[in-house]
């Protein structure tokens, strides 16, 4: 144990060849459940059901069902790094600093930028639906 009462656990031993493939498979369900935890996570998981059943009501198509789909697992993916951003800024400024203020603020506005993406790609999908534009 070191002064901090934190056990130091050896490095794990290489994983490679085909066990590798499962355990980076094991990893990705490990993180997926981590970011269940996240309540915009879960938000996101309901839109996109939600998003999918109304491009299903307007009759989109495939390449639009597929550009949504990359929306989203791009959003999910911006939420899984903004998430690992602030574990780790929380592990190493417990208390108040400006550089974690900084690091929560720039994984915040990556997501932001993706929300928006996606808000436009479903208001363009929409406004032609309803021959707007």
């Amino acid at each position: 144990m070191t002064s901090k009462n934190v056990v130091v656990r050896p490095k794990p031993d290489r994983i490679t060849g085909i066990k590798h493939l499962f355990a980076a498979a094991s990893y990705s369900v490990g993180g997926i459940r981590r970011l269940w935890q996240e309540t915009a996570f879960r938000h996101i998981i309901l839109m996109l059901v939600l998003c999918l059943t109304l491009l299903f009501v307007i009759g989109a198509n495939l390449t639009e069902f597929s550009i949504l789909l990359i929306l989203f697992f791009a959003l999910v993916a911006v939420e899984a790094l903004n998430t690992a951003i602030e574990c780790i800024v929380d592990h190493l400024a417990p208390n108040w600093e400006e550089f974690a203020r900084d690091a929560k603020d720039l994984g915040s506005l990556a997501t932001m930028c993706l929300l928006f993406a996606n808000g436009l790609y479903l208001s363009v999908l929409f406004l032609r639906f309803f021959e707007i534009i």
